[in-house]
């Protein structure tokens, strides 16, 4: 996942507290102007859900802000109204803190890569003879695992969230040739990869396309699930026959003159 640094983080947290405030702001001025519109407090919290959402995009928050402001008073609500046990309030932050860790400060969220993807990335790597493979992000090993079962090739699988790191590690702990690294991605120096794997956001893919620039050995080979690298060439594109239809966008590291 990706690092940011603690300024941007800060700013990335204020921007969603302010998108909560101007929705709750938004949406007590549309009660006061129309009560009669607005009775009731399922309503107040789905209207204040959708101001939210609309001032996280203005801000210009990462899209998967989105649903968190959408959501974010009617799930209180309703945990309210089911008059839950507190310590499952705790147990729900704790669990969420767990698998999106660092989320609040801009870091990119859990995704999960299909079979299908493991398979196709798995295709390539056989292609390319690799001996190294890194996968940026690597959530619950999705890729990271099933590449592992080819014991001549050596894979480091990135990930800094606790718990899908923790799930990692237990799925290599019979691999030999797989280690779960608990660091950002950012800490990776891809110069030990012949193939690096990565399925992020859009948000960070001309940074970490700068990142691979810099990084990766001449002749090695970058694999982008679904986010191409804005203003790259992809050497070749893999339409993956998947539920969301990917594409493994493959670029090549240009050999010097």
């Amino acid at each position: 996942m990706i690092k940011i640094a603690g300024t941007t983080g800060l700013i990335t947290l204020f921007k969603a507290f302010a998108a909560q405030a101007l929705g709750l702001a938004l949406t007590a001025t549309l009660a006061w102007m129309s009560p009669a519109l607005f009775h009731g407090a399922w309503r107040l919290a789905l209207v204040q859900g959708v101001a939210a959402a609309l001032w996280s995009n203005a801000l210009r928050q990462p899209y998967w802000w989105l649903p968190i402001h959408l959501l974010f008073l009617p799930t209180a609500i309703a945990m309210l109204t089911l008059q839950l046990p507190s310590w499952l309030y705790l147990l729900t932050v704790l669990l969420l803190a767990l698998v999106f860790w660092g989320t609040v400060k801009g870091d990119v969220p859990l995704f999960l890569s299909s079979n299908a993807v493991a398979d196709a990335v798995a295709a390539i790597v056989d292609r390319e003879n690799a001996n190294g493979f890194a996968d940026l992000g690597a959530g619950i090993g999705s890729v990271a695992v099933p590449l592992a079962q080819h014991p001549a090739l050596k894979v480091d699988a990135w990930e800094r969230a606790p718990l899908p790191w923790l799930i990692t590690a237990w799925r290599c702990r019979t691999l030999p040739n797989a280690a779960a690294k608990r660091a950002s991605l950012w800490d990776c120096n891809l110069a030990h990869y012949g193939v690096v794997f990565a399925f992020l956001s859009p948000a960070v893919m001309a940074e970490l396309g700068e990142k691979v620039r810099r990084e990766m050995r001449p002749g090695g080979l970058f694999i982008s699930s679904s986010f191409p690298i804005p203003d790259w060439e992809p050497e070749k594109i893999v339409d993956v026959e998947d539920r969301r239809r990917t594409k493994l966008f493959c670029y090549r590291l240009c050999r010097p003159e």
